[in-house]
């Protein structure tokens, strides 16, 4: 089956843009102060001869995909090379067809091709993770969901049933085992809201070394206006959700933070808390431990917790861990792990419980990955990269349409508000957080809803051109 929305690449301009942190922000065992987002502006045909655009964008954040010993700088150069190589991959991508068939196409075979050949050529002691690959990758993909309903003249959203998608969903995802499960004659949009959540609960992130007690205060924090402390964010944005990073090798470490950050949101009313251990927990036995003394000692603080977040590394083939325990405690949630639907499965095997979306490991991912899990009972987040400018806006409308145990995070107005003022003139909603809401008001039009002409940013000399 064809239908004449359906589109193939035909050439892709890779922007790279720079953004600085207005404080540091610790993933796993390393600090941030600035990152790389790439922008893509990828054109397509469609099957009628018309030729639109379609943008996308993901911050390259090299710590989150790439834990290593290596310099941030070896890595971060490593993902701009690789990201390039990708936009010329892309351009030169002749598939025709729907947005999950090209998507899905192109990360089965040119994404696992050119990260194979990428590290087999490279110099580094150390191969680039698969994860980083999917990041990479993101941008285009976002924007080829958006250039899928700039063609179709509609928002993306609208377009993932039948109507427009030339296969059902079995023929990307397949039930596991035993399962009642049936992706026969059933569509993304079977799995997706009717009318999606308008309004959304929104996540704050309290990294590693923000400030949560007075006594943390250094006095070298920036004097810009915004928050430095906890207790402060939660009353100018009206915080009721806080994630907060721990460290997941030091028991004293991470037990202490959460019991402080435990007690400064009961004395603001914060109702909901969950804990990111951000893959640096080695033992099933840490995290019990972790959760049975915070129950028996503070079990107002426990009961606040809402899930918790990935506190084992990633890779599920290297650590395969049976993880009912802690499931049977707190609802256990992949992040890292959930590469796709398939690490979703076997992540299932072992004892997680939910999944935690991301559209930097890209939209045609994401999507899968929330059928698979909604058909097999599991729970579903939605979590930041701290997405700024375009990013932030697929990142929020894919919690709003799939469905979420809570709202969606959204840290970059904490640590990179500057780097968005430009777009929240025209999304004021996405980038104010607002008595702990985000609003989606704003978000209209063809595609993903950018309404970019209108934001009107501009934009820097392009890294490459195909």
């Amino acid at each position: 089956m064809t239908h004449p929305s359906d589109i193939r690449p035909i050439g892709a301009t890779l922007y790279i843009l720079p953004v600085t942190t207005r404080t540091p922000l610790k993933f796993g065992r390393e600090a941030v102060s600035r990152i790389h987002c790439a922008r893509v502006c990828l054109r397509v045909r469609d099957r009628r001869g018309r030729e639109v655009e379609g943008w996308g964008e993901t911050p390259l954040s090299v710590t989150w995909v790439w834990p290593s010993s290596l310099t941030f700088e070896e890595r971060e150069r490593v993902l701009l090379a690789f990201t390039e190589d990708l936009a010329k991959r892309w351009a030169s991508f002749d598939t025709m067809g729907d947005v999950l068939e090209v998507g899905y196409a192109f990360q089965k075979g040119p994404l696992v091709e050119a990260w194979r050949a990428f590290n087999e050529t490279a110099t580094l002691p150390e191969p680039m993770p698969w994860l980083a690959a999917l990041v990479c990758c993101s941008a285009f993909d976002v924007a080829l969901h958006d250039a899928f309903g700039a063609a179709a003249d509609r928002p993306v959203y609208e377009l993932y049933g039948p109507d427009h998608l030339n296969h059902d969903l079995a023929s990307y995802i397949e039930p596991a085992a035993g399962a009642d499960a049936c992706f026969q004659g059933r569509y993304p949009r079977d799995f997706l809201a009717a009318s999606p959540v308008m309004r959304l609960p929104v996540w704050h992130l309290v990294g590693g070394l923000d400030a949560v007690r007075p006594e943390e205060l250094t006095g070298q924090e920036p004097n810009d206006g915004y928050p430095n402390l906890l207790a402060d964010w939660i009353r100018r944005d009206g915080l009721n959700c806080l994630k907060f990073k721990l460290r997941g090798d030091n028991f004293d470490w991470d037990y202490q933070r959460t019991v402080d950050v435990g007690r400064v949101a009961l004395a603001q009313g914060v109702d909901w808390l969950t804990a990111d251990f951000n893959c640096t927990a080695r033992d099933v036995a840490y995290v019990v431990e972790f959760l049975d003394r915070l129950m028996a000692e503070h079990p107002r603080i426990y009961g606040s917790i809402l899930y918790v977040e990935q506190p084992f590394p990633y890779d599920l083939e290297k650590y395969p861990l049976d993880v009912h325990a802690i499931g049977a405690r707190k609802p256990l949630f992949m992040d890292e792990s959930a590469h796709d639907w398939e690490h979703v499965m076997r992540g299932r095997e072992l004892g997680w419980t939910g999944v935690a979306l991301k559209t930097c490991k890209t939209q045609t991912g994401a999507l899968l990955a929330a059928c698979w899990a909604k058909a097999h009972g599991m729970t579903l987040m939605v979590q930041d990269l701290t997405n700024p400018m375009l990013a932030m806006l697929p990142h929020v409308q894919l919690a709003a349409h799939v469905g979420t145990i809570m709202g969606v995070e959204s840290n970059a107005a904490q640590f990179y508000p500057a780097a968005s003022e430009i777009e929240a003139k025209v999304h004021p909603g996405l980038f104010y957080r607002k008595d702990g809401h985000l609003s989606l008001d704003s978000v209209r039009g063809p595609g993903c809803g950018y309404r970019r002409t209108e934001i009107g940013r501009p934009l820097p000399s392009p890294r490459v051109v195909f």
